[in-house]
């Protein structure tokens, strides 16, 4: 192999000029996924203690922050192959300003704000300076780099104002130019996606949603272990182990609907509707993995005969209400699969109808009945499928 080509001084190339490209992961981006793992916990942590509006408001601006920091990148290295020795150290400092913002999640609302949002910033002049080196190489695609350099350093400064601006002006104009990062997306005339070499390898962007959920209802079983831990798995009565146990399952089981039905699928097309859809349903159906996660922490702090705890049961509910919705909204916009033919849209309303229902319920019955009616409302996605499924096997 000539040394030019060697993966270290390799320059970045667009997947379309390559004779042969894979889908999968490199290890940079895999680590680059390990500092979303703290910030998830962190986030999720920050939700547990701020259980009201106000709270929820700022667990979900922060999640859909951290997760466009993870996708904008992804995005990137979906449509260039670069892994060379400049491409690692910037991946490196990367992974630096995640870790900033992910230590300021703690105080969000207070003096954590500034390293938040300079975290933030430095991250986007990153994504500029990856873009800075794709267009030096790939002459083709110097139209479409040159408006990504040109947005991420805009807003790389944008982001930095925001830092030292009063309260709450600073978190509004935050907000304000989140939504004008995205509407260079799907503003017509302006979105990058005009570009014919604006065009991710959809496979390596399915097994990075792939990747990013498992870390995303992972955080559950965290949540879940850590809490035990801390109340002391020696002094808690028997009903209370069992709850620990029907978290765990339930996670895994939310893991599995999703890998069923829509987990590494790639788009049925590539209408910019469709992309669209697939990259948004996915953001709101990890965020609401992260309430389930967070709500199912409660169940190592009630026996079978208390109530719920209200809030818990709120963005548990809701939450899984939320995920099963999104599941069904990809459904709709991925390849075909078999599972689907037996989880159609029926199956969908029953779980999103039955999960609302619960919250109203909760208040009212001992955790023990709510647990089987959010249990039978998450469980029905996946059992009602295999039952259709074991039916028609025994009928061919």
């Amino acid at each position: 192999m000539a040394l030019h080509n060697h993966p270290m001084w390799r320059k970045p190339q667009h997947h379309q000029d390559l004779d042969h490209t894979h889908d999968h992961v490199h290890w940079a981006e895999l680590f680059y996924d390990l500092i979303h793992v703290v910030t998830i916990f962190l986030l999720g942590n920050y939700l547990s203690h701020h259980l009201d509006l106000n709270g929820f408001l700022v667990f979900a601006g922060v999640f859909i922050t951290l997760w466009y920091a993870w996708g904008e990148l992804s995005i990137f290295n979906s449509i260039y192959v670069s892994t060379d020795f400049w491409h690692r150290l910037i991946m490196a400092v990367m992974i630096c300003t995640v870790m900033f913002m992910a230590a300021a999640i703690p105080a969000i609302d207070g003096k954590g704000w500034v390293f938040f949002a300079l975290g933030f910033a430095a991250n986007r002049a990153m994504i500029a300076a990856l873009y800075f080196r794709a267009q030096r190489t790939n002459s083709s695609g110097v139209s479409m780099s040159a408006a990504q350099i040109r947005n991420f350093s805009a807003f790389a400064v944008i982001f930095a104002i925001t830092a030292f601006l009063p309260k709450p002006l600073a978190y509004w104009a935050f907000a304000a130019a989140m939504v004008a990062t995205q509407a260079m997306y799907m503003i017509p005339g302006v979105t990058v996606l005009r570009f014919e070499r604006f065009v991710p390898r959809l496979g390596h962007m399915a097994e990075r949603f792939a990747l990013l959920t498992l870390i995303v209802l992972g955080e559950g079983f965290f949540k879940l272990v850590v809490t035990l831990s801390e109340k002391g798995i020696y002094k808690v009565s028997p009903d209370v182990l069992v709850n620990f146990v029907i978290g765990g399952v339930s996670m895994f089981v939310m893991c599995w609907i999703y890998f069923d039905f829509v987990g590494n699928a790639k788009p049925k097309d590539k209408k910019v509707s469709t992309l669209v859809i697939w990259w948004l349903a996915h953001l709101v159906l990890m965020l609401c993995g992260v309430m389930v996660g967070v709500a199912l922490a409660a169940e190592v702090k009630v026996g079978f005969w208390e109530p719920y705890p209200t809030e818990y049961a709120a963005i548990g509910c809701f939450g899984l209400a939320g995920y099963i919705a999104m599941l069904w909204v990809l459904q709709n916009v991925i390849e075909h699969r078999v599972a689907s033919d037996f989880g159609r849209w029926d199956v969908r309303v029953f779980g999103i109808v039955l999960a609302i229902a619960c919250f109203y319920i909760v208040p009212h019955v001992p955790s023990l009945v709510g647990n089987l009616i959010w249990g039978t409302a998450l469980l029905s996605q996946i059992a009602i499928p295999l039952m259709r499924a074991g039916a028609k096997l025994r009928h061919d």
